[in-house]
């Protein structure tokens, strides 16, 4: 117990939460909009092919 109130009360240790919530989030909603984010990127994709094409 006395290792985890020594990590609890750790400020070093608060950028590391942050940064795994910032990722947890992140990754959260890229489970959500898996859909929508593969169809964007497919488009993108699509435009890049095709434009490259006229050069």
């Amino acid at each position: 117990m006395q290792v985890i109130k020594e990590i609890w009360r750790d400020e070093k240790g608060i950028g590391t939460v942050e940064m795994i919530l910032i990722l947890v989030v992140l990754i959260g909603l890229v489970l959500i909009f898996k859909k929508q984010l593969t169809t964007i990127v497919n488009n993108i994709f699509k435009t890049i092919s095709t434009e490259s094409g006229k050069v």
